[in-house]
């Protein structure tokens, strides 16, 4: 399957927490893999397995398989991946036929929040609702795979001031 996302950065203001229709929380680690990138994700009490190719499209689009897999074999699998674990609580926040998945990163990238919405094809028009901020789609310090070995801290003074 063809994922198609674009995202964005989030305002420090917590809007998008009162629109949000549920939120979660997301411990996933990566493996090394040359060529895709393989995840374990764990998702409250839910666990995924997902491969996903390289990126196309200035990083808007990829092949992406993912699959639920046993929450013991998540655990077991996770202690054999690279550089840890990214640790964050996803808010869904509905808008404007589309669903925002923000996510808001605790750990080694404290402080980081940014947006992603997924398409049905790169040109598809969407309202944008008001915490969005600039759009990063394609910037790879924004890979939760890439947040492992270089953390949210030493980089945030790239990025406008009101959004570090």
């Amino acid at each position: 399957m063809l994922e198609i996302e674009r995202k964005f950065l989030v305002s420090k203001d917590g809007s998008f927490k009162t629109m949000a229709s549920s939120h979660s929380h997301i411990q996933q680690g990566y493996m090394a893999c040359k060529g895709a990138t393989v995840r374990i994700r764990l998702r409250d009490e839910k666990a995924y397995l997902t491969i996903k190719g390289p990126s196309l499209n200035g990083g808007m689009s990829r092949y992406e398989f993912e699959r639920e897999i046993p929450k013991e074999d998540a655990l077991e699998m996770l202690k054999l991946c690279r550089g840890g674990v990214v640790d964050k609580t996803r808010w869904l926040v509905p808008f404007g036929g589309h669903t925002f998945e923000v996510d808001e990163f605790h750990g080694a990238n404290e402080g980081l929040l940014f947006a992603e919405v997924e398409l049905k094809d790169e040109d598809e028009l969407f309202d944008r609702p008001s915490f969005l901020g600039p759009e990063v789609t394609g910037n790879r310090h924004f890979y939760n795979s890439h947040l492992l070995s270089d953390p949210y801290p030493n980089w945030k003074d790239e990025l406008p001031e009101e959004y570090q």
